[in-house]
């Protein structure tokens, strides 16, 4: 069973980025923000279809830490699933994704259409720069952004090798970090096709304050407290 409702939804969430398409073009039109909600629908629509498909749904903890002025968000990387849902409780959101996914039939067009922070990871001298000065043109815009730290997915309970990414953006804006652990790889796996059911539990942890410390401090702060968490 979970192998067809899992089918049941790659082809869903494939064949609904072909509508959302033509909506990525109109909001080519609006404000950063307001084109980041309006692509936000694609991925309320991919929850709700994870949730009718697969039976998979989320529980979140922590919310009262966001803050009301845009921040970085430090996210754990184990699944598709955080890509994705994310957009759906966050707020308007810019996230850092390798420049390929931008080259992908339909799906590519709608992440250029959101204004995305795309590096090119083989580049790995100047990547960190590229975080940098397109994360503060996002908070011009009045976005959050949201980064990977782990740069890859991670499987679930294995740690993986933190970037400085997250750290050195926070740094140069002045901006909080906020940890983001969650339990996603137990059921949408990086090393299966097939979907669990279940509840992902998501959790924000307290903002990470940036002054006075270096880039390995913070990056330090966020590993410890997003491992902490047991997810």
């Amino acid at each position: 069973m979970i192998y067809i409702r899992s089918i049941l939804f790659y082809l869903g969430e494939a064949l609904s980025t072909i509508p959302f398409m033509f909506i990525s073009i109109l909001a080519l039109a609006f404000p950063p923000i307001t084109r980041s909600r309006m692509i936000a629908g694609w991925a309320k629509f991919v929850t709700w279809w994870l949730r009718i498909t697969c039976g998979l749904t989320h529980r979140l903890e922590g919310l009262e830490n966001i803050p009301e002025e845009p921040c970085v968000f430090a996210c754990a990387h184990q699944s598709t699933w955080e890509t994705i849902t994310t957009q759906t409780f966050l707020p308007a959101l810019a996230w850092v994704l390798k420049k390929e996914l931008l080259s992908i039939p339909f799906f590519g067009l709608g992440l250029r259409a959101s204004g995305p922070i795309a590096i090119d990871r083989s580049d790995q001298k100047n990547a960190l720069d590229q975080v940098v000065e397109q994360g503060i043109e996002k908070f011009k815009e009045g976005r959050y952004v949201l980064i990977f730290p782990q740069g890859t997915r991670t499987a679930y309970g294995e740690s993986g090798r933190y970037k400085k990414g997250a750290a050195k953006l926070a740094i140069a804006a002045n901006k909080p970090i906020i940890p983001v652990a969650h339990d996603a790889g137990k059921y949408w796996s990086r090393d299966s096709w097939w979907i669990k059911p279940g509840t992902i539990r998501c959790s924000f942890g307290p903002a990470i304050s940036v002054e006075g410390k270096t880039d390995t401090q913070v990056t330090q702060e966020i590993q410890t407290w997003i491992e902490a968490q047991g997810l």
